[in-house]
């Protein structure tokens, strides 16, 4: 069974620390600094690691329930993949307020922010370390967070990646499933559920989180967090049409989503409507790949260095864009994995740019506009 991004990271990662294997290539670690943001909603926590440099953008980080930004993203930052681009950005993580580990409980009473008014706060991130501008990297929860920043804020978002996102509000069903599951299940389940889905059979690893979810954060702030992304609003992006003032980002946009992911069907939707690049991948190695093309088709890192994966690729004498297509012709085992395909040939119906996990795709776009394309890892 292919797992899901997050299980996929957190097992190579502990896997190499096992074997006393060194995980991040990093001589010299960045820099690391605390910092309590002031909000309207209170302070809100964020983690500065190396120094921003110039004008180059700041990779912003947001997490999704039931984590914060040491469980979310720390195994992904250290992956020996990542050390080539932490050499070149610096990187703010920000946890939700009352999230981060050790934090005071909210008083009773507490009205925790809404989704919309998460993302009114970080532009105050931005102020409080002198940034211009960002790339968000964003999980779940922490997708929809950053989408709706770069939307109300497109000056200060260069570019996003999103993994299992979902841009829509909760249906009724979904809230009557969620307040049935919530008479006999306690949160911790249904965090789980939401991270994972209902397939996965990693017994460690859903131990290894329910001791993080019970231990590492405060229940109650956990729990107004969950209510404030169960109450979120349809994001409503349009695909842009010439001639039309669409609600849409501005900036380029890789989505990310697991095979098995219990988000995969709600990114395929927003695929349709997202300028994006839709990309599965359930690797940490692959994951940093595409984030590398992604940014070098930005404009940054134009001389970077193959990563280990593709270097493998080319050492077997298998290009990256056959391995695509060997993992598409497999994405016709299931049901979901075929809905897959088809939404991807009628999204590449609107561009004449194909996708490729090589980044010859994002160099190569028309600079009038994003375009839209479709890769399988």
């Amino acid at each position: 069974m292919t797992m899901t991004i997050l299980s996929s990271i957190w097992l190579i990662s502990s896997e190499l620390k096992r074997r006393g294997v060194k995980v991040t290539g990093i001589s010299f670690p960045p820099p690391l600094s605390e910092h309590d943001v002031e909000t309207p909603h209170g302070r809100l926590h964020c983690t500065m690691k190396g120094s921003p440099k110039g004008d180059r953008p700041v990779i912003l980080t947001f997490h999704d329930i039931g984590l914060n930004h040491k469980a979310c993203w720390d195994p992904l930052f250290n992956h020996e993949d990542m050390a080539e681009i932490m050499q070149h950005f610096a990187v703010c993580h920000v946890d939700a307020l009352g999230q981060h580990e050790g934090a005071n409980t909210f008083s009773t009473g507490y009205e925790y922010p809404s989704m919309d008014q998460l993302a009114e706060t970080l532009p105050l991130v931005l102020k409080h370390f002198g940034l211009k501008s960002v790339i968000g990297m964003g999980i779940g929860a922490g997708a929809y967070v950053l989408t709706r920043f770069a939307l109300d804020y497109p000056n200060m978002a260069e570019g996003l990646m999103l993994i299992n996102i979902n841009p829509c509000a909760e249906g009724w069903m979904d809230w009557a499933a969620h307040k049935i599951s919530g008479w006999t299940h306690a949160q911790p389940d249904m965090i789980i559920t939401h991270l994972f889905g209902k397939e996965e059979v990693n017994h460690d690893l859903i131990a290894t989180f329910r001791h993080h979810i019970l231990n590492n954060m405060n229940q109650f702030n956990l729990h107004l967090f969950v209510k404030a992304y169960e109450s979120r609003r349809d994001l409503d992006i349009e695909r842009p049409v010439p001639g039309c003032n669409a609600r849409t980002l501005k900036c380029p946009s890789l989505l990310v989503v697991g095979d098995n992911s219990p988000a995969v069907d709600a990114v395929v939707s927003s695929g349709r409507s997202l300028i994006t690049l839709l990309v599965l991948q359930i690797t940490p190695g692959k994951l940093t790949e595409a984030f590398k093309y992604f940014i070098q088709g930005m404009g940054h890192m134009p001389s970077a260095s193959m990563t280990r994966l593709a270097r493998s690729r080319t050492a077997s004498g298998s290009s990256i864009t056959s391995d695509g297509n060997r993992s598409r012709s497999h994405t016709h085992d299931g049901n979901r994995s075929r809905s897959h395909t088809n939404e991807g040939s009628r999204s590449r119906s609107h561009t004449t740019e194909h996708g490729h996990t090589d980044g010859t795709a994002n160099n190569n776009v028309d600079q009038s506009g994003p375009k839209s394309a479709e890769v399988s890892c």
